[in-house]
């Protein structure tokens, strides 16, 4: 008796994959990497701009809110376009565009004389250029150049946010009390181009093109481009809006921008400031989180390769509502070691919500996860926006951001439960059709 099996047509030996000793996929890594890094010195600037604007043009704090905000939420927004972009243009060509973008948006920032502009320059154009280099970004590079260690890759490019704040935000807020907030503008653009040649130069779009295997997988050909980017992702939503896992990822992911993005990052300077605090020490401590993000993203990378990514998610936010409910007994004049342990502990947890939602989202939505999870990304953002607003009217209103920090506490541990509801599927899940 003959046994038949199915075996896969070879692939043409002009595209014969190579054993490199060091696999491409890393160098693709690194260089993305490097390029978030670059990209994130315009996410260091918001929470420095709002006293000197404050200061000079007498703008309320919800008004600079706003354009923090329509910032947070085009960025969130953005995300899942622009990785249907990618299947159809390559990665290349939306990051090099995205960069040159935030450059031109944060350079307009220093001739603005109107509240308008500060929403159209930095809100607008800089939130369309950050929203295309969003972590959908880093999940598509994982998703395209790796099958072993994705866990571990993600978290090592979530980390680069981190890397990148730590590089530039004790500059910048050194620039923004000895020379004023218009050359920290200067400097979050020149960041920006400086990285497009990498990008150009160093980044390959799929393995194929170099005739490499992903890390960890076999050889496959380069998917044809995909038309119609923008009919692509709202289909993908629609199909995973009808999905229950769906919901609770972009509930629980809206919580965390809201806790990270929308206020720490946002209010944390100013209500270091309002202690008596000097901008450059509040500002010293968000880079010490980025120092501990790094740590904290990688391992949960590590941690998400092994354990059942929802328990993680569910410890995390737990963790995280319990240290902002003592945030403002913390808050003072100067820096004490009981701040410095909520520093330490914030940042280890800052990002560690990223690796295990990117895996959830791989498990239950298989080839489309890269665009779902821009869908849950633009729901991150839009927590991080609405709180980037409200914590300004909340201390326009109230004369403190009290009642944001212990809001924020609560909506973490609801967000906490929210993790453990969601059912982990066996095996990858096609979406619904519509």
């Amino acid at each position: 008796m003959t046994q038949t099996t199915d075996t896969p047509t070879p692939a043409p030996s002009s595209y014969r994959p190579r054993t490199p000793r060091i696999h491409r996929a890393w160098f693709v890594a690194a260089v993305t990497f490097v390029t978030i890094i670059g990209a994130a010195a315009f996410a260091s600037l918001p929470g420095l701009l709002i006293e000197p604007l404050h200061s000079e043009f007498h703008w309320t704090r919800g008004t600079i809110g706003f354009a923090v905000s329509v910032n947070l939420a085009l960025y969130g927004l953005t995300a899942p376009f622009a990785a249907a972009l990618m299947d159809r243009f390559g990665i290349r060509r939306v990051v090099a565009v995205a960069l040159s973008v935030i450059a031109l948006g944060s350079l307009l920032t220093v001739w603005m004389t109107a509240a308008w502009q500060l929403v159209l320059y930095w809100g607008v154009l800089v939130g369309l250029g950050s929203g295309s280099m969003a972590l959908a970004f880093a999940a598509t590079v994982t998703n395209r150049w790796f099958v072993a260690r994705r866990g571990l890759v993600t978290g090592i490019l979530t980390a680069a946010g981190a890397s990148g704040q730590l590089v530039f935000l004790p500059l910048l807020s050194w620039l923004v009390e000895h020379h004023g907030w218009r050359p920290a503008a200067v400097t979050t653009a020149l960041a920006a181009l400086a990285v497009v040649p990498f990008v150009w130069l160093l980044l390959r779009d799929h393995p194929a093109d170099v005739r490499l295997a992903p890390y960890g997988g076999e050889f496959a050909e380069k998917p044809a481009p995909v038309p119609g980017a923008a009919r692509r992702a709202v289909t993908v939503l629609l199909k995973a809006a009808r999905t229950g896992p769906f919901w609770l990822l972009a509930g629980t992911f809206a919580i965390c921008g809201a806790s990270t993005n929308g206020l720490v990052k946002t209010h944390f300077v100013p209500a270091a400031h309002d202690h008596g605090m000097p901008v450059t020490a509040a500002a010293g401590l968000l880079a010490v989180i980025g120092v501990f993000d790094v740590v904290g993203t990688i391992a949960s990378g590590w941690f998400t390769d092994r354990f059942e990514a929802r328990r993680l998610l569910a410890v995390y936010y737990a963790l995280r509502g319990i240290s902002l409910l003592f945030l403002p007994m913390l808050l003072a004049p100067t820096v004490h070691p009981p701040m410095l342990f909520f520093i330490v502990f914030y940042g280890l947890d800052w990002v560690a919500t990223v690796p295990p939602t990117i895996a959830l989202c791989r498990e239950h939505y298989g080839e489309d996860s890269a665009i779902v999870f821009g869908w849950v990304l633009a729901s991150h953002q839009v927590g991080a926006a609405a709180v980037a607003f409200l914590g300004g009217v909340a201390r326009d209103v109230f004369g403190s951001y009290d009642v944001v920090w212990y809001a924020s506490g609560a909506l973490c541990a609801a967000a906490a439960l929210m993790a453990l509801i969601i059912r982990r599927p066996t095996t990858p899940r096609a979406l619904p059709a519509l």
